[in-house]
Order: structure tokens, then sequence, then C-alpha cells
């Protein structure tokens, strides 16, 4: 048993695209067109579109977006937002400072937020 975290996303594909080549996700499983497993430093993400299988319409019509979000902590946040920026990726505002860190929001292809967190 584990702990998986899911993401409705609009575009199996282009999500897989997002987080292999920007977020170091490796890819575990895609069988067909409306789904993938991923995984990163233990962490499993799974994809779904929507209506796609049983958790694609778990709860009525899921959809993508919202603020609820994975932390994937870096080593430099601004070497990856200049990484990130460059490649067009869509940020949720600037650069937050905190006391124990510093965060930034980006979202993936389908508007989900990710929230990338550098330890002060």
């Amino acid at each position: 048993m584990g702990i998986n975290f899911r993401y409705i996303v609009e575009d199996v594909e282009k999500a897989i695209e997002f987080y292999r080549d920007y977020l170091d996700f490796e890819v575990e499983m895609n069988p067909a067109p409306g789904f993938a497993a991923l995984s990163r430093n233990g962490l499993k993400l799974l994809l779904n579109a929507p209506g796609a299988g049983g958790a694609g319409r778990a709860g009525g019509s899921p959809e993508p977006g919202g603020w609820n979000r994975i932390q994937i902590e870096v080593d430099n946040l601004e070497e990856s937002m200049d990484r990130l920026r460059s490649g067009g990726v869509t940020f949720r505002g600037e650069m937050v400072e905190g006391r124990g860190g510093n965060q930034v929001l980006i979202e993936d292809p389908s508007g989900n937020p990710v929230e990338l967190f550098q330890r002060s």
C-alpha cells in the first residue's frame, strides 16, 4: 500500500511531458490515453482525463484546477523558475519568501497547481 496523489488533466500526454520534462517524474505506466502513473522520490502521481475510468467519474464530474497541490522541493528555486519560464510554463504569481523557505506556484498544462519550494 502507498499514498498516491491524483490530478484530473485535460490531456494526459501533455501532462506526462510536463511532469517528466520539467519536474523529473518517471513514467511508470501509460496503458491508455486517459490514464498514466508517474513517480518522483516516493510520490506516485496518477493522471486521469475527465470521464476516463472510475477515477475520472468519481464524485460527479471531476475537472482540473483548484488550489490543492503537490509540493516539490528544489535546491535552487530561482534556477528552476528560469528554466520553467524559458519553457513557457505558466506561473501563479511571483516567488514568495516565507519563514521556512521560498515558494512559487506553477501550473501544469491543465491548470493544476504545483508548488516549488526551497528551504531556507
